[in-house]
């Protein structure tokens, strides 16, 4: 069977070797402050010409860009910025730089930066690199004609004299996003539940992860009864819950953290079927578990120290005389009883059981990440994605992080009350309210009890998992949300360091 992954790897970022001379570029992108000096203009190659023309065409202001081209050295394209804005507009200013330079197919790109504050050229030019790389990296394509490449990147080199610049964290980052984003456009009778476990076979073996795979029978075993009724109409007997474990130390060191993904690869909504242009993307509703499956190969290429699970909950939710239907019961693996309302909440479904098997392992936080809900989608259209936590230190945690790296998120809250809109009267929960309100909120409520009240938790509803024209750094429809929120969580903002008194419940 053919391999589902990328073909290929992302080209390397480099630095300047002469600082005194230009290296040999079919392009040049800088990133500059808006209302640039003619001394600044001066740094920039070409930068009599690039001042001229636009003084003619008017000086771009922020989120604007310019491109001459030159012969000599090579066509520059400038992206004008606020330094004082948020990184979010940054990102989406680079992605846009990206694209222009891409365009002309050039082998070697420069990066540098005019004017810059100090305090943020490594961080410009990280993120000028991340875009580049987003921009390189191939979507699967099935056109049975070949069709060259848009662009042919071999290599990025930083011009700007920025040794603290993280450019191996960098591309550690844009491989994990590219993953996860080419997981998720993939079609569905390609990346069903055994396609899906061949993939992760392939990456435990190239990564040296440790790979389980609990088939039915031994999800039947474990009393995961959420799960199995999600899979119950599949048309074959391959759904399963699969634990990698990542491990820099001691093999049976507990996980300092369980990475856990909604791996629905194809959601017809069940018994309660969707309507057309509901279930037209739903090969993507296991983004979650792409984006934690990212995750992991980001921290994998970053060797980070700590030991991390990552359980992915793979099946598909199908229609048909075996699916479960409303006002059933069933039996969740920690022994709690849920009456179905609807089936096309099938996600918390097999997070739940999931869930508990991550949470048997006592790591010392679970994060999971979804599209679980539309009504998070609504609430904070696709621009953001909502977190859920108990813990005012990591929804604090979280939402600094988005705004480092450009994915977004807002806190919602997690009030007992909340509990209120899903007792049942015959089991311990409803599987969700009747009426919608509050959905994306009552979703999370539910899936806490899934969760030891000892370990730390954090839910992610990724509604900006889709947007037209791509989000942050990302230039796809697919945008990998998660990957680089996650890194930023652990590496900038010490997600796992001591929490000490500040980590209360709400």
């Amino acid at each position: 069977m053919p391999s589902l992954l990328p073909e290929g790897a992302l080209p390397r970022v480099s630095r300047r070797r002469d600082p005194k001379s230009l290296p040999q570029l079919d392009h040049i992108v800088v990133l500059a402050p808006e209302r640039l000096t003619r001394r600044l203009w001066a740094e920039a190659p070409g930068g009599e010409r690039l001042s001229a023309a636009a003084r003619r065409r008017g000086m771009p202001r922020a989120g604007g860009s310019l491109t001459l081209h030159l012969s000599d050295p090579c066509p520059v394209t400038v992206g004008f910025c606020d330094p004082s804005g948020p990184t979010f507009a940054r990102a989406s200013l680079c992605r846009k730089l990206a694209a222009e330079a891409l365009a002309g197919r050039p082998a070697r790109v420069g990066l540098m930066t005019l004017g810059a504050p100090d305090d943020q050229r490594s961080a410009w030019i990280e993120m000028l690199a991340g875009a580049l790389l987003a921009a390189h990296a191939p979507m699967p394509r099935f056109k049975s004609s070949p069709s060259p490449r848009t662009h042919r990147l071999q290599g990025i080199t930083v011009l700007d004299d920025v040794p603290d610049a993280q450019l191996e964290r960098v591309r550690a980052e844009a491989e994990g996003n590219h993953l996860a984003r080419w997981l998720a456009a993939l079609p569905p009778n390609r990346l069903d539940a055994a396609g899906y476990r061949g993939v992760l076979e392939e990456l435990a073996t190239r990564e040296g992860w440790d790979l389980t795979f609990l088939d039915e029978a031994a999800l039947a075993e474990e009393g995961a009864g959420a799960f199995l009724a999600v899979a119950r109409s599949n048309p074959r007997r391959d759904a399963g819950i699969a634990r990698l474990r990542y491990r820099p130390g001691e093999a049976d060191a507990r996980p300092a953290m369980a990475l856990v993904g909604k791996g629905i690869v194809f959601d017809t909504g069940g018994t309660n079927l969707k309507p057309f242009r509901s279930m037209l993307d739903m090969q993507e509703d296991m983004a979650g578990s792409a984006v934690a499956l990212g995750t992991l190969v980001a921290l994998s290429r970053l060797e980070f120290p700590e030991p991390v699970d990552c359980w992915l909950a793979i099946t598909e939710n199908r229609i048909g005389p075996d699916a479960y239907k409303s006002r059933d019961v069933v039996t969740a693996a920690n022994g709690t009883t849920i009456e179905i309302i609807h089936t096309d909440a099938e996600g918390r479904m097999a997070l739940a059981d999931t869930l508990v098997l991550a949470g048997r392992e006592k790591p010392g936080l679970i994060i999971d990440y979804a599209t679980l809900t539309g009504a998070c989608v609504h609430a904070l259209t696709d621009r953001y994605s909502g977190a859920f936590t108990t813990s005012e230190r990591l929804a604090r945690v979280a939402m600094a992080a988005g705004r480092t790296s450009g994915e977004r998120v807002w806190p919602f809250p997690m009030d007992e009350d909340f509990d209120e809109a899903i007792e049942s009267s015959v089991a311990d929960v409803l599987q969700c309210p009747i009426e919608n309100e509050g959905d994306h909120i009552v979703a999370a409520r539910f899936l806490r009890r899934f969760v030891p009240e000892d370990v730390r938790w954090l839910h992610l509803d990724l509604a900006g998992a889709h947007r037209k024209g791509g989000l942050g750094l990302a230039p796809t429809l697919q945008t990998g949300f998660g990957v680089r929120l996650t890194v930023s969580m652990l590496l900038d903002h010490q997600l796992l360091g001591a929490s000490g008194g500040e980590d209360k419940d709400n």
